[in-house]
């Protein structure tokens, strides 16, 4: 806060008199071309390291401790949304700009309100055409639904909106050549291809590795090493080679043949085979799982990340230092890292880079994550395919670990009423259900979760309240709503404790059916499960 104060588009006072009582005002802080140059011209002038370009500049500049160093960069903002607000004072998003703009805020000048599909396009051509000429980077523009009422219906999926959407200009090329080809190996086993080329500059940045993607993506672009390409930065951020310039080639480049075995413990790589369609993974994984440094590194960096066990001070070059030196080789040994450093000959507070406040601060950050939520600790183990919003998923279907590794045993063989139940799940599929039963069905996954529960104390997930009348139950919604949608019922229902599934079984408290309900509502008839009509249920639960 004290750093954007130092703003010039961020007014000391608002000006008008129907400004809420609270409004918190967000928006994006950014550094024009010219004031950049200026920038990396006093940098050169005092003997200190140029900045890369603007973005990099303006995001160093906020992170300032001390306002004075922000306060002396040229940047600047542009208000276009908001956080917490105690009375909304408008009901479309651009009348809320306009409000912003009022009280005496920066708001974008191109921002525009479109009534058709072509006046949509047409701004974004307008914009594309003044995009060399704006002063300052963009990599698109975004479309957004200007009723707030109708954003409020629409939602999110996850943490996206489904009431806006980006539209990205074409990226900016540049041609270089391929050096090398360097196969990565990541936290879940998968190999990627990333080309190692002679640095290029490209949209202001120097790019000296892109990637390839997969080895699908090398045959289909015939990607050689020696090989002239053009390369691109997608969405301005992240390289890619685009294609071969072919007539630059001679007879010397040879096909790269990517490897059946992990580089760095040299395990079996295989592609996966998709049980729904019968086709090869794109992506070839490593079978080395936790015997595998990369792979174990990476799960480590994962576990202690924000939203896993978030260990304050252990971060990824914490890790990598921990792991190189065999202090931490699985998750338990962070718990058991004061203990063996007590017993050390040379203790971690001696070491370089460390004092003992700083691992007085480790340990005590480490001790505070000795108990866990269970959505944490399932997202914290690295499953292939359980993301947070999974794991949360799980945790709330099942309540305990216990109840989950019971489940999941019951379960392995991918068939009973233990599966059912499993994939009846509205939001847990095939896919993610087979990733958890393959993690737990290994004996050496299993023993590692046992070894880390010496240590720590996993919660059971905190159930909404249980004083309402569906709560514990497990619902099924069926046919169309018409009073509200989908996402609406099955929020409500699961606010007031009930489980939404996706399909009906003999588990099925109430099916909810609406017109047009086939086969789940047969299927609910069939086994003399409670079927009630919109209306009832509204009435029950509003009861």
């Amino acid at each position: 806060t004290a750093n954007l104060r130092t703003l010039k588009d961020v007014p000391g006072e608002l000006h008008g008199d129907d400004i809420p009582d609270v409004f918190e005002v967000r928006g994006e802080v950014y550094m024009s071309h010219g004031d950049f140059t200026l920038l990396n011209q006093r940098q050169e002038d005092a003997d200190k390291p140029l900045f890369a370009n603007p973005r990099n500049a303006a995001a160093g500049s906020l992170r300032q401790l001390d306002p004075n160093v922000t306060a002396s960069r040229p940047l600047r903002f542009f208000a276009y949304a908001w956080g917490e607000v105690s009375t909304m004072p408008a009901e479309t998003q651009t009348g809320m700009v306009a409000k912003m703009a009022e009280w005496g805020f920066t708001v974008n000048p191109l921002m525009a309100r479109c009534a058709t599909i072509a006046d949509i396009l047409a701004a974004y051509d307008r914009i594309e055409e003044q995009r060399s000429s704006l002063g300052y980077d963009i990599d698109g523009v975004v479309y957004k639904v200007d009723r707030l009422d109708w954003q409020e219906r629409l939602g999110f999926v996850s943490r996206a909106p489904r009431w806006a959407i980006a539209h990205k200009f074409p990226a900016e090329k540049a041609t270089t050549i391929i050096n090398d080809i360097d196969i990565q190996v990541g936290r879940t086993g998968a190999l990627t291809p990333v080309a190692k080329l002679d640095p290029v500059t490209v949209g202001g940045v120097v790019v000296s590795n892109a990637t390839l993607h997969n080895e699908d993506e090398i045959a289909r672009k015939d990607i050689r090493l020696g090989d002239t390409v053009i390369v691109q930065r997608a969405g301005d951020v992240i390289p890619q080679v685009v294609e071969v310039v072919l007539d630059k080639r001679d007879d010397g480049e040879a096909p790269f043949h990517f490897p059946t075995a992990c580089p760095v413990c040299g395990s079996r790589a295989v592609r996966e085979i998709n049980a729904k369609t019968g086709k090869e993974d794109v992506v070839r994984r490593c079978t080395g799982g936790l015997i595998c440094p990369a792979q174990a590194v990476e799960r480590l960096k994962h576990f202690v990340s924000r939203n896993a066990f978030d260990i304050e001070g252990l971060g990824k070059k914490q890790i990598e230092s921990f792991w190189d030196e065999g202090f931490i080789k699985e998750p338990a040994d962070i718990f058991l890292l004061e203990t063996r450093d007590a017993q050390e000959d040379i203790h971690l507070a001696e070491r370089e880079g460390w004092g003992a406040q700083s691992v007085a601060n480790l340990f005590a950050a480490i001790h505070a994550r000795r108990e866990i939520d269970l959505d944490r600790f399932l997202f914290a183990l690295g499953v292939r395919h359980l993301g947070d919003t999974t794991a949360r998923l799980f945790a709330k279907t099942y309540g305990s670990l216990d109840a989950l590794r019971a489940a999941m045993k019951d379960a392995k063989d991918k068939e009973g009423d233990a599966y059912d139940h499993l994939i009846a799940v509205d939001g847990i599929g095939e896919v993610v259900a087979g990733a958890v039963l393959d993690f737990f069905r290994e004996p050496h996954n299993r023993a590692l979760v046992d070894r880390l529960l010496e240590q720590i104390t996993v919660r059971d997930f905190d159930a909404p309240e249980d004083d309402s009348p569906v709560s514990g139950k497990t619902v099924v919604f069926t046919g169309s709503l018409e009073k509200m949608t989908r996402n609406e019922a099955k929020a409500r229902a699961e606010s007031l404790g009930a489980k939404v599934s996706g399909s009906v079984s003999k588990k099925t408290d109430i099916v909810i059916a609406g017109p047009g309900a086939g086969s789940k509502l047969k299927k609910a008839q069939e086994l003399n499960v409670q079927v009630m009509s919109e209306d009832d249920w509204l009435a029950l639960i509003d009861g």
